[in-house]
């Protein structure tokens, strides 16, 4: 029965290990006071940018994040953390995250991973403040966009100008 549970224990880290090195983007919070209602709201707006929140037990995240190599981030799995994976986008986590605990203020980010390098709260803050990648495109689109636009319209005003001559 014993070997059974440590089995089942080994597997969780294997697994866990593997989806820590397949996200672009870990999020550690403090949950403690979170109703079931909002982590749930957490959960779905997360699930919306392709990210999954997930609690799991210290002992198991914390082997995990050093078989994953994050040595750093091992110390941050002391109480009731909540480990947010993100991968589709490197922003959105962090932004679901540091939106969601601006309103709720019993969630309080740890640290966490961005792109294979461990991060403090200021990195996942600081990432969370950055446009997303939609909005980036739009704007170098706009940016690219512009001097097309500038030279229709100087091209127009010189067709119309020698018309009038």
């Amino acid at each position: 029965m014993e070997r059974a549970s440590v089995q089942k224990k080994a597997a969780a880290v294997e697994a866990l290990t593997e989806r820590f090195k397949e996200a672009k983007t870990a999020v550690l919070f403090d949950y403690k006071g979170l109703t079931v209602d909002k982590f749930t709201e957490l959960r779905n707006q997360l699930r919306e940018e392709g990210s999954e929140v997930n609690v799991i037990k210290n002992n198991i995240s914390k082997r995990a994040a050093i078989a994953a190599g994050f040595e750093e981030l091992a110390d941050s799995f002391v109480g009731p953390i909540a480990l947010i994976l993100g991968f589709e986008d490197v922003v959105s986590p962090a932004k679901v995250i540091a939106d969601f605990a601006k309103d709720n203020k019993t969630a309080e980010i740890q640290g966490g991973v961005i792109e294979g390098k461990v991060v403090g709260k200021e990195g996942i803050l600081a990432i969370a403040s950055l446009p997303s990648r939609e909005t980036l495109l739009t704007q170098l689109a706009a940016g690219l966009l512009m001097p097309v636009r500038e030279v229709a319209i100087g091209l127009n005003m010189l067709a119309e100008q020698q018309e009038a001559n």
